[in-house]
């Protein structure tokens, strides 16, 4: 835990909109003055955004990525990777999805070195990104193969609910056989690990059933008295605050009224539509599990859109937010 954390923002593919939201995002966060984050992609590519979209600031290539920031420059540790006369705005590119997938690289070779304190990632496109040769389906997979490690979550946060993924992008029949009490119960700890981070010293742990009423005694499925409850009854044994399964219809509306700090969720979109419908702007990812911290935007590289100045920074300045409380345990 640091109090002034070196927060690295990585630039997403160059030809969507990573780049303006992140020039967008950083006067707030760089006047707060208690981070210090930096930019990690080509300099020509932030300072072209910089000069479209923010009034005033300059752009600085730095080599050390504990230089502090001062008002009005933005620092970017430069890949030189990306030439901007290259670059198809809003267009499937190889040549940008390999600049995207060489500054995640490079921000995750900073984390794990103690050179950086958190990621924070703009959106990559995944087609690109496949094109380029990088056969990840998303910066959660590429992340933990950076960092080897086989063990790691999908977390979506907002400012009244968050929501923890036993499984995400499989399909829904091979979800169902994912949710087992070893997963299930590694789930519990991982979000109980990640709210003690935040400084929740006793977090409430509520868990979504895998059925229509969370089964209603086996009515509608087995799943979740043979693999669900058992693995609440061994969170609670073990001394967290801990209910499954529940009835997920009602268990997110509880959740979003405060009973529950997180909810414990079976598969991708039992999770991600709450989210998604009550904090679209607002929203952040996080990777739970990996020996670094990332955060990211819940949106897209949105092509069409990009470039013209229209895209909204709330979602990066959220995802800079919860990174910076993640690295000062919640301050």
């Amino acid at each position: 835990m640091t109090s002034n954390p070196i927060i690295a923002i990585t630039l997403g593919d160059p030809a969507g909109i990573g780049p303006e939201v992140i020039v967008k995002a950083l006067p707030e966060r760089i006047a707060q003055a208690n981070s210090r984050p930096i930019v990690i992609g080509d300099a020509r590519i932030v300072r072209d955004a910089a000069q479209r979209w923010l009034d005033g600031w300059t752009v600085r290539a730095i080599d050390d990525p504990a230089a502090s920031p001062t008002n009005g420059v933005i620092h970017v540790l430069d890949m030189a990777n990306c030439d901007p006369a290259r670059v198809r705005v809003g267009t499937v590119d190889p040549y940008t999805g390999e600049a995207a997938y060489q500054a995640v690289v490079r921000a995750a070779e900073l984390a794990i070195a103690g050179s950086i304190d958190a990621i924070v990632t703009a959106p990559l496109n995944k087609a690109a990104m496949h094109l380029a040769g990088h056969p990840f389906d998303g910066h959660t997979v590429l992340l933990g193969h950076l960092c080897g490690t086989r063990d790691y979550f999908m977390l979506l946060a907002a400012p009244r609910l968050r929501a923890i993924h036993v499984s995400t992008h499989i399909s829904l029949a091979e979800a169902v056989q994912r949710v087992t009490r070893a997963r299930v119960l590694a789930t519990i700890h991982a979000a109980h690990g990640h709210l003690r981070q935040l400084g929740i010293d006793e977090p409430r742990i509520g868990v979504c059933g895998l059925n229509p009423h969370a089964g209603e005694s086996r009515l509608f499925g087995d799943q979740d008295e043979d693999e669900i409850r058992p693995a609440c009854d061994a969170a609670a044994a073990a001394g967290l605050h801990v209910a499954g399964p529940l009835p997920a219809d009602a268990a997110f509306r509880h959740a979003y009224e405060g009973k529950w700090d997180i909810l414990v969720v079976m598969y991708h979109d039992q999770g991600h539509v709450p989210m998604k419908l009550i904090a679209f702007d607002d929203g952040v990812n996080v990777t739970v599990g990996l020996p670094i911290i990332r955060t990211s935007v819940e949106h897209g590289t949105a092509f069409d859109i990009a470039g013209q100045g229209v895209a909204s920074a709330v979602n990066m300045q959220a995802a800079i937010a919860y990174a910076h409380r993640l690295a000062t345990g919640g301050g």
